[in-house]
């Protein structure tokens, strides 16, 4: 081998280290090809001193081979950071000392390459190199050539490898020009899969004498598979042994010759494998975790790209710490919370959960915890409530000791209860301030700014709009003690209340906001219908030309309207939380879906009648007391609507500021697509636009993330389940229920729920992922988000696996009359789109009561 000293020792000795230096120093994107030949130029014309000639001629005795390959080896290559894979130049078939110097001179030459000068400017690292090494080595005559990863490269599974193969020498397959024969092995070494690439009749050999030659492939070897099962053996126990040396997955070039495997090479996997398919909580060994997904699947539901769970994570942290220090917490306990507080979520396989321990630690913080707790499992809908034993060991920070701690306590308790009666006013304050700055966020065309103005902007928006609102994260608190005391009552006083009284009784009216859009999207509807020519091309176009074809047609008045709702109501639609999910505003045509079926004239049902219950029931002083405490609770739901139209409005101008951030990254080359910025989480984001920490590789990020989601694609996913410590390997995950594929359906043909408002309904089920029109169908979700109130005026009942009945569109159904159930286990699996049902809101119960057609 010819070592980096070589290497710098020559180019300094001939001067051409300054020279390179020079035109390094005025290159720019476009001269980059102009530089990369200027370069070669020098390297090429420089002279060997017989020292280095004579250091070559040993390398090349020392390879023992007449013909030799002649490899680059880059100190840079395979860094912690950037692999700089495949942009440095390597030579096969190389004979005497004259062709090897050449090769050494081309080899050097290659740190300067287009490609490389190109990969440091795309990656922002300095143009001058740490130097170059050469290694001679001999020639394997290959029948058969590829790699071998210990680590599966599209899904991050350890418990896998793959092997690609190639007929001849391996240069078609690393290139990409040949299709690869491929295997895929487990831990056992027993095949999973197994493709045959599409072979070509002539490949590239090597021959005795002949140098690298064109040697025609027998039509019978075309369909075969170019390795045999000994080979795949061999294979197999050398990956395993290789990787349990360097304790890493590997990335193995390797050679058959005759009945000789070579390895070529080995180095870590250039898209490094995850340590785990987590983003979670770092923990000890230990350390026990509950995760549930409950009513946060309402908002990020299946896979949730890295930027969106990051930003979410670091919004939670910062709204919950901002609400700690709005109850005078002192600065000692927060320390101690903020061990835990950026870690309320996590993911798995793309999935978003409730870090759910972490929750109880944060209810903790106000008063009456033994009642609140009981509350949030009721209001999350989790599928079990949580050990007593454990709850109480459950602390936001360490337990009161001394006199200061108590006092502090004592502070923080009194605070919260002033903040308990004020709560309506708080919000009032929040809201006039929140409006006042959202108005100036919302009026700016981010794609007309340069990125760095709107990293700016964005940072702006985090600590104006998102980091204040932890003051209202009194209002969740003040509603857990409230509706805890209206469901007390309820118990004591009436206690033979169906089981959707409470709930019901605790509505906040039809003037809550949350149910704006339906109103409006029914009074668009009324419109549409009016007009049979409107009503035609609507119905008749798809939906993502109808906008075009409304302005073409001259329906100026209807196209008016529709922007209006687009300004008014464009960041509520399905999955508006998610960063990646275009809103309305940048895709309305789920909104002409909808508005087919908002079908006007439709009988209005009755809203659900708690009234004349409570009025036959409870009287006097108990039916004043049971006022006072339901009017904070509806009070404090339409509050609860109100602030989450905010939020809404405030992640919608984050989506705006962060897709324009893309954009500008994707302009500058960093990213290859501007939708790449979704792989990206929000510390690499602001590493991109700061000068704060180092510049991550967002291409290499980007192409790792994205292969490990295509494995998540497949993968399903519990609603609940635990672990203990941070090493979490596949195994444990299956056993806690995670696995490939659908679980079995059963048959069953009655399902029992939560009931949430009461109420009959007989039709076909709709099973669907997302809103759409059911024409007066059960339309049956796993989950909701409030993208979907806009569709519950075409559907007849509402069925949902997972939520609660204060779940935002279990509350608007509720306003609606749409008999509702909620968290009805297995109810998606079971059924499918066509069978006939009954839905009983009052009594939880969903009957299937045809199914014979849509079984066969």
């Amino acid at each position: 081998m010819l070592g980096t000293d070589v290497y710098t020792a020559v180019l300094a000795e001939c001067g051409v280290d300054d020279r390179i230096s020079d035109v390094l120093g005025e290159v720019t994107t476009d001269g980059v090809d102009a530089a990369a030949a200027e370069i070669a130029g020098l390297i090429g014309e420089v002279a060997f001193s017989a020292p280095v000639r004579s250091a070559i001629e040993d390398a090349y005795a020392a390879a023992g081979a007449d013909r030799v390959a002649v490899r680059s080896s880059g100190r840079e290559e395979d860094g912690e950071t950037h692999s700089f894979a495949g942009q440095f130049a390597s030579f096969l078939n190389v004979s005497g000392v004259d062709e090897v110097c050449a090769r050494v001179r081309d080899c050097w030459a290659s740190v300067f390459s287009a490609r490389s000068l190109h990969y440091r400017l795309r990656h922002g690292l300095p143009l001058e190199t740490a130097g170059m090494a050469v290694l001679v080595q001999e020639l394997v005559t290959a029948d058969r050539s590829g790699v071998l990863f210990t680590a599966n490269p599209v899904t991050g599974d350890r418990e896998q490898c793959v092997i690609s193969s190639v007929y001849g020498l391996g240069e078609g397959l690393v290139s990409g020009a040949v299709d690869a024969d491929t295997v895929v092995l487990d831990s056992r070494g027993d095949v999973v899969d197994r493709i045959v690439g599409e072979k070509r009749d002539r490949i590239e050999a090597v021959a005795a004498g002949d140098g690298c030659r064109s040697v025609e492939v027998p039509e019978h070897e075309r369909a075969a598979f170019s390795l045999r099962d000994k080979d795949i053996v061999a294979l197999h126990e050398l990956g395993s042994l290789i990787t349990a040396l360097s304790g890493a997955p590997q990335d193995i070039e390797w050679a058959i010759a005759g009945e000789t495997v070579w390895i070529l090479q080995a180095r870590p996997v250039t898209t490094p494998v995850p340590p785990s398919p987590v983003a979670a909580e770092p923990v000890g060994d230990g350390d026990f975790r509950v995760w549930d997904n409950a009513n946060i699947i309402e908002s990020f539901s299946g896979i949730t790209s890295p930027l969106t769970f990051s930003f979410a994570a670091d919004a939670y942290a910062r709204i919950y710490r901002h609400y700690a220090r709005s109850l005078r917490v002192p600065g000692r306990w927060l320390s101690d919370m903020d061990e835990w507080l950026p870690h309320l979520l996590g993911q798995f396989h793309g999935r978003v959960y409730y870090n759910l321990l972490h929750w109880y630690r944060m209810v903790r913080l106000a008063p009456l915890y033994p009642v609140n707790r009981k509350v949030l499992e009721a209001s999350l809908g989790v599928e079990e409530p949580l050990d007593d034993a454990l709850a109480k060991t459950l602390r936001p920070h360490r337990a009161p000791s001394g006199i200061a701690d108590r006092v502090a306590r004592l502070v923080t308790v009194a605070e919260f209860v002033r903040r308990f009666f004020r709560t309506s006013a708080l919000v009032d304050e929040f809201a006039r301030e929140f409006y006042l700055a959202y108005r100036v966020f919302d009026r700016v065309d981010y794609d007309a700014l340069p990125g760095a103005e709107t990293y700016r902007r964005f940072q702006a928006l985090e600590r104006e709009l998102i980091a204040k609102w932890g003051s209202m994260m009194v209002l969740d608190a003040t509603l857990l003690i409230s509706f805890g005391a209206l469901h007390v009552l309820t118990k004591r006083w009436l206690p033979d209340a169906p089981e959707w009284f409470t709930p019901a009784v605790a509505g906040p009216g039809p003037e809550v906001e949350s149910a704006e859009p339906v109103h409006a999207l029914t009074e668009l509807a009324s419109k549409l219908h009016a007009d049979e020519g409107l009503r035609s091309l609507v119905f008749r176009t798809e939906p993502g030309a109808v906008r075009n074809a409304l302005a073409a047609q001259g329906y100026d008045e209807f196209l008016a309207d529709v922007d209006d709702y687009i300004d008014r109501f464009g960041y509520r639609s399905v999955d508006e939380l998610k960063l990646e999910v275009p809103d309305l505003r940048e895709d309305p045509s789920s909104l002409f879906v909808l508005l087919r079926g908002a079908v006007p004239g439709k009988a209005e049902r009755t809203a659900v009648d708690a009234e004349s219950y409570l009025d036959e029931n409870l009287r006097g002083v108990r039916r004043a007391v049971y006022e006072v405490v339901r009017r904070k609770v509806r009070g404090g739901l339409r509050d609860r609507e109100r602030l989450r139209f905010c939020r809404t409005r405030a992640f919608g101008s984050a989506k705006r500021m962060l897709r324009a951030m893309g954009r500008d990254l994707a302009a500058s080359g960093v990213l290859a697509d501007w939708s790449d910025v979704f792989f990206l989480r929000l510390a690499e984001v602001r590493a991109l636009f700061t000068a704060e920490g180092d510049r991550p590789d967002a291409a290499r990020l980007v192409a790792q993330r994205k292969r490990q989601r295509a494995g998540d694609e497949g993968v399903h996913a519990p609603s609940r389940f635990r672990t203990t410590g941070s090493g979490y390997s596949m195994a444990e995950l299956v056993e806690a229920g995670w696995r490939h594929g659908e679980a079995e359906r059963t048959g069953a043909l009655v399902f029992h729920g939560v009931p949430s408002c009461p109420g009959t309904a007989e039709g076909r089920a709709v099973v669907t992922e997302a809103p759409e029109d059911v024409d007066g169908g059960i339309l049956v979700a796993y989950r909701t988000d409030p993208g979907w109130v806009s569709a519950l005026r075409s559907a007849s009942a509402l069925v949902i696996e997972r939520g609660s009945p204060l779940t935002h569109v279990a509350i608007v159904a509720r306003e609606l009359g749409l008999p509702t159930v909620v968290q009805v286990p297995g109810v998606v699996r079971e059924l499918r789109t066509g069978m006939r049902v009954r839905v009983d809101g009052a009594a939880g119960v969903l009957t299937v009561l045809d199914a014979g057609e849509v079984l066969a």
